[in-house]
């Protein structure tokens, strides 16, 4: 199933992050992991953010995904199932 990953980082927390490279080095394993579809970052809401959007096979896969993001960089951090395109229109054929 395509979900979308988005977080953002507390400032303190993210500046510490940047300082300390465990910002750098929780992203480049949650990617490395996950081999996202698209992958976005930017400031949102005046803190450091960021969209990922990737395949699971199975909802217990949550829990490696958010928590590296939890436990490494105080994230907040939401996680919803998504449709492309081709999705949708499947979806649609059926209704």
């Amino acid at each position: 199933m395509r979900m979308m990953l988005r977080f953002t980082l507390p400032v303190e927390k993210g500046n510490q992050a940047v300082k300390d490279g465990s910002l750098g080095k929780t992203l480049e394993s949650l990617l490395n992991k996950l081999k996202p579809e698209a992958a976005y970052f930017a400031p949102a809401d005046g803190k450091r953010a960021g969209m990922i959007f990737f395949d699971i096979a199975e909802p217990s896969q949550i829990i490696e995904v958010v928590e590296p993001l939890f436990a490494n960089l105080n994230a907040a951090v939401d996680i919803t199932p998504v449709m492309n395109g081709d999705d949708l229109r499947k979806g649609l054929a059926k209704a």
